[in-house]
């Protein structure tokens, strides 16, 4: 049997879905050939993310291409030369199966670092599965990775699949790796030599065909001189690494960054389109932004909830100048750090300043601790953070976390750094 022959719209329309679907594969691998294709036939192919339109026997009007560029990674926007550098080390990871190794501080994109690696690496068919180290009690870790037998302990009333095996033909994501126990640390070694696990209570080996992309924001080399974390494990992981920069040394990313949430977020909530005024994007410049691009996504969600103007000011941000702000020069002056950038503190330190006497662990430091070097002087400033944000929520871990746009992972972490003690043990609720 003969087929008709096509008319000219359906030709016409075959031929601009089939340009449409070049455009999607494209743009995952090169936003500028797409961005350029898209030029060329601006009625014909829908903006990089669209569903092309399905094949049919009457043609359709396809949309008009974006006017505004998508970022290249989902959600990862910045043009400086710092994220340009991170896109182009995530396109060269993602072919070679190797293990690639994650560094960057809390809420720097680590984990859509990952899936971006994942999506365009040959286990993209596969499950992504992401598991946080820091956030499994010990006794938990092994049986979550590796899985059980039934009976293998107390509890276990039937088998169960870890995550390696879960991710067989995927890529398996291990946040927080520094925390991973340091019992454990050979078994995950092993699997990275060999590929082959054994379920906790039994002793048959299982092979295994996965990717794994671990990240942490904690200093491993250091911790390895304390015998906190294994060697050989860190040179296995540490094959390919990729490090993210923190926000505050992105430049104009964030206000770029602020801008593209906005917009996301007013669509989301289907109202007018949002825009940061002049005061909002000083106000962005100067913060340290110690959340990094987490606490800029929540600072910004919150604003566009909030405000029922199309214009975001630095107040709905929780960035505007408190008053304790114009008395800290002096004593920036008398520390002797007067050539440090300035770093608004924002919402955070203008509510721990404002009228309220120093909490038990808002222990003052002394004069004569002046800080003598950039380490020291953002130590001092991070230092002060924690107590303040700790002496406002009594020790509450979870709301004080929050408040600081840290993980409690992290603020645990800061807490042992300096040594923090309140009265009583923190409360986690």
């Amino acid at each position: 049997m003969t087929d008709r022959e096509l008319t000219r719209d359906e030709v016409l329309s075959r031929d601009h879905e089939a340009l449409a679907e070049l455009v999607v594969k494209l743009g995952r691998s090169d936003a500028g050939l797409a961005q350029l294709i898209r030029a060329l036939i601006p009625a014909a192919i829908p903006a990089s993310g669209e569903t092309p339109q399905p094949r049919c026997a009457k043609a359709r009007p396809l949309p008009a291409a974006a006017t505004v560029a998508e970022p290249v990674e989902p959600h990862m926007v910045g043009e400086s030369p710092a994220m340009q550098t991170v896109f182009n080390t995530i396109r060269k990871f993602a072919l070679p199966r190797a293990p690639v190794l994650i560094q960057g501080e809390s809420g720097t994109g680590k984990e859509l670092a990952a899936l971006a690696i994942h999506e365009r690496s040959t286990y993209a068919d596969g499950p992504f599965v992401a598991i946080n180290c820091g956030g499994l009690p010990a006794s938990l870790v092994a049986s979550e990775l590796f899985g059980h037998e039934k009976g293998a302990f107390t509890g276990a009333h039937q088998r169960k699949i870890g995550k390696l095996e879960a991710a067989n033909g995927g890529t398996l994501f291990l946040d927080e790796i520094g925390d991973m126990p340091l019992e454990l640390q050979p078994h995950l070694l092993r699997f990275l030599q060999e590929q082959t696990i054994e379920r906790v209570g039994s002793n048959t080996p299982i092979l295994l065909n996965c990717r794994v992309i671990a990240a942490t924001n904690r200093n491993l080399d250091r911790m390895i001189r304390k015998e906190q974390f294994r060697e050989d494990l860190f040179h296995r992981l540490n094959c390919l690494t990729l490090n993210l920069p923190p926000l505050r040394e992105r430049g104009e990313d964030i206000t770029l960054v602020g801008a593209f949430f906005a917009k996301r977020f007013a669509a989301e909530m289907q109202v007018e389109n949002r825009f940061l005024s002049e005061d909002a994007l000083s106000a962005m410049q100067r913060y340290h932004w110690p959340g990094n691009v987490r606490e800029l996504i929540s600072k910004v969600r919150r604003a566009v909830v909030m405000t029922d103007s199309d214009r975001l000011t630095a107040e709905d941000l929780g960035l505007a100048t408190g008053p304790g702000a114009a008395a800290e020069a002096p004593s920036r002056a008398a520390a002797g750090i007067d050539s440090l950038p300035q770093i608004d503190l924002g919402g955070i330190a203008a509510a721990t300043r404002v009228s309220r006497a120093p909490e038990p662990c808002a222990e003052p430091m002394a004069a004569s601790e002046s800080a003598t070097t950039l380490e020291q002087a953002k130590a001092r400033i991070e230092e002060k953070l924690v107590r303040d944000a700790l002496g406002k929520h009594a020790h509450n871990i979870t709301v004080a976390a929050r408040d600081l746009g840290v993980s409690r992972v992290t603020l645990y972490r800061l807490i042992e750094k300096y040594s923090i003690r309140g009265q009583g043990a923190p409360s986690a609720h």
